[in-house]
Parts: structure tokens; C-alpha cells; sequence
């Protein structure tokens, strides 16, 4: 299995990072090994003094496709799961002022926080309200109406380069919010009002 991640999916958040908006889908890939389950504690790596959190709908690929067209996107999943993009962004800053590719700063072990997965016919997709607290304070809100990119483009787009298999994940983008994390923080996600995720940075 692969993680596609997609960035600059929110407007706000780009602004915030002081980014231009793309004019199509912005896809970076994490590797399997950046996977973090289960409310395992995430341990914050040596190489960087500034890890972010980035908080995330994750959908998951149930049929193998490419080139899917348009229409027949939503036909490609049926779960929902929040998630975490970790992001030295100390790195980050540095690989991009160098014209470098991000994965050092994105696909570290454990970068990935992943929930578990939950129904898509519970929600209403176009209508879907996400958040992140961090020590009980909430530090990111979402909503789907604010993606620039829709689950379905984001799927017949990526499509289009990489073959998806049954069980790939795709992070569709945070919202404005992100910042950096410490030791001793306590992270909790939920979609709507369902707690999706709950642990402690190390």
C-alpha cells in the first residue's frame, strides 16, 4: 500500500504558509513506514526543532484504478478516517529554499497518524466538519466545503499518474491552523463530535 498525500488543498492554510495556490492537485508520497496506529505515542524525531501538526480527512482506496474519470471517483471508497501529517518544517523550509524534493521532511517514520475507519453514508461529504485539539484547546477546524479539491478530483487526478490499489490511503489537505508540537502535548481528532484519535507527543 502507498500514502498519497495532497497539499495545499485549503486556502487559508496556503496563505498562511505564505504559498501560492496550485492550479491543480499539489502530491507528495509517504511510505508505509510513516504509519502511526492505534493512539501509539508519536516521538518526536532528533533531526528536527520544529515538527508541525497537520490535521487531515484520509479516505481509503477500495478498487484498483487509473485514469479514473471523474464520475466515477466516489465509486473508489467507502471509509473515512482522520489523520495527522507530521511535517519538520524546519526541514521542510530548507529542502524547498534548495529547490529539494520534501521527503525528509514528510515521510518520517511515524509521520502518518491514522484513525480508524468509519462509513462514508454516515456523513454527508460535502458537509463535513473535522477538527484537532491540542491539550485541550482546538488548534485546527475543517470543513470539506473549504477544499479546493474534492475527494473526487483529488482521486481521478492522482489517478492519472499512480496506479491505486486496494487499501491505499490519501490525505486530502489541512486546514489553516497548523503548528508545532512538544513534548508532553495530548493530541485529540474527531470528525463531527466522534473522537477519532487520542495520544500524547514524546
Amino acid at each position: 500500500m502507498k500514502i498519497v498525500c495532497i497539499g495545499r488543498n485549503y486556502v487559508e492554510h496556503i496563505h498562511e504558509l505564505n504559498n501560492e495556490v496550485p492550479e491543480e492537485p499539489v502530491i507528495f508520497i509517504k511510505p508505509d513506514s510513516a504509519l502511526l496506529r492505534n493512539n501509539a505515542p508519536f516521538f518526536i524525531p532528533d533531526f528536527s526543532k520544529d515538527v508541525h501538526y497537520e490535521v487531515e480527512l484520509v479516505i481509503k482506496i477500495k478498487k484498483i484504478g487509473k485514469h479514473v474519470p471523474l464520475q466515477f471517483a466516489p465509486d473508489y471508497f467507502e471509509e473515512i478516517a482522520l489523520g495527522i501529517d507530521f511535517t519538520a518544517r524546519d526541514v521542510q523550509s530548507y529542502l524547498k529554499a534548495k529547490g529539494l524534493p520534501w521527503e525528509k521532511a514528510k515521510g518520517f517514520d511515524h509521520s502518518a497518524v491514522i484513525s480508524s475507519f468509519l462509513p462514508i453514508d454516515r456523513f454527508d461529504l460535502n458537509n463535513l466538519n473535522f477538527r484537532l485539539e491540542k491539550n485541550g484547546k482546538v488548534v485546527q477546524e475543517g470543513n470539506t466545503k473549504q477544499m479546493i479539491n474534492d475527494f473526487a478530483h483529488i482521486i481521478s487526478h492522482t489517478s492519472e499518474y499512480f496506479t491505486l490499489k486496494i487499501g491505499d490511503y490519501i490525505f486530502t489537505g489541512t486546514p489553516k491552523g497548523v503548528g508545532p508540537v512538544a513534548s508532553g502535548d495530548h493530541l485529540v481528532g474527531f470528525i463531527e463530535n466522534e473522537k477519532m484519535f487520542d495520544f500524547k507527543v514524546m
